[in-house]
């Protein structure tokens, strides 16, 4: 039995999405998790096909959050549809806020013989995609919590849903103009776009194969699939790539202009009093996340790098310079109306200066530690 994910917050979007996969595929069957009755202490489970449900059940919740309840009841589920032998495709619909991610990896890991994970699909109205992307709001302001510690915004979690997939399916919106449409294109160009209506095969990509793996090392900062320069009806994307670690004060004192100078942006960055650490710079919404993604390639003994998956390998080699390896500033920005000099100006003016940087690693680590707070240090 195929597996395939459809998720999104563009809920209309997502279910026309599921609705076509159902008429298409002969022997295909939905289920669906509403976390909203969470609140009540249960999640409702839905599996219908196409002529309507066909079982409802209750979940309890597991430790006071919702997902875990999902994931605890969609795989004994599953195996029950593959046990039938009756279900080709089984259509996995997420709740808004559920990230396909999370959900991705826990059916790869639990599938049993004759169980696949065969696509994953974010639902996509592309008139609603820039209000999203704009969009700070907690997901309990906004009644989308997948839990009581849920702590994200509708912004972050609608950027991590539209670029894990790799197929994302298109609804037909009369809203939808020429920037909307670019402004998509631009934030996942590797993204298989399919229509829902029309003679798009979202069949075929549904059932086309997903790798976990590959999928994950996309979206990790240290490797990740990040998008290209463009300028499109309105909408560009600046690739900002230099070899010289950022200031930390100076950054941390241009924060706010940069993150709120794109409707995303995102990459990987190399901050000068922590040089051995590669930080993921994550952003949208007005609002940044900044982590720490583990050492820098070159920051580590050469007996290690065995154990370095070959995709972050590769990704090392691409930057890698004669005297500091892989160490790069490497972010991504994109948005319609992007001040790309301006922008510019603002990066440039964070990096250590000639003296700054001829100074040395010992010197940089007496540099103001600006960032200690943001990275728990």
């Amino acid at each position: 039995m195929d597996i395939a994910i459809v998720g999104g917050l563009h809920a209309d979007a997502r279910r026309q999405a599921v609705e076509r996969l159902l008429v298409t595929v002969p022997g295909s069957v939905a289920l669906h998790h509403d976390l909203a009755t969470a609140v009540h202490g249960t999640v409702v489970r839905t599996v219908r096909d196409a002529t309507g449900v066909l079982s409802t059940g209750e979940a309890p919740l597991v430790d006071d959050c919702a997902c875990c309840a999902l994931r605890e009841d969609l795989m004994p589920e599953l195996e029950r549809l593959a046990a039938s032998g009756l279900t080709r495709l089984a259509v996995v619909e997420l709740w808004d806020s559920v990230e396909p991610k999370a959900m991705a990896e826990v059916i790869a890991a639990h599938a049993h013989e004759g169980m696949r994970l065969s696509g994953v699909i974010t639902a996509v109205d592309p008139a609603l995609l820039l209000p999203c992307l704009g969009n700070g709001d907690d997901l309990m302001e906004a009644g989308l919590a997948a839990a009581a510690t849920d702590q994200r915004t509708v912004a972050d979690t609608w950027a991590r849903q539209l670029e894990y997939a790799p197929v994302l399916a298109v609804a037909d919106s009369a809203d939808a103009d020429d920037e909307d449409r670019a402004l998509l294109a631009q934030l996942h160009p590797t993204a298989r776009q399919v229509p829902i209506s029309g003679h798009g095969d979202l069949a075929g990509a549904a059932l086309a194969g997903f790798d976990v793996d590959a999928a994950a090392a996309a979206q990790h900062p240290s490797c990740a699939l990040l998008p290209t320069d463009a300028d499109e009806a309105g909408v560009a994307t600046l690739v900002w790539h230099r070899d010289r670690p950022f200031h930390p004060e100076r950054l941390y004192q241009a924060l706010e202009d940069l993150t709120c100078a794109a409707a995303r942006s995102r990459g990987r960055f190399w901050l000068a009093d922590h040089p051995d650490t590669l930080l993921g710079w994550d952003a949208a919404g007005g609002a940044l996340c900044v982590e720490s993604a583990g050492p820098w390639l070159a920051s580590l003994p050469d007996a290690a790098w065995e154990m370095v998956p070959p995709v972050r390998r590769a990704a090392a080699a691409l930057d890698w310079h004669p005297e500091h390896g892989d160490c790069c500033q490497h972010l991504v920005f994109v948005s319609p109306g992007l001040d790309r000099e301006g922008l510019q100006e603002v990066l440039e003016s964070c990096l250590l200066t000639d003296e700054e940087y001829a100074a040395g690693r010992d010197a940089w680590q007496n540099l103001p530690p600006a960032f200690d707070t943001l990275l728990e240090v």
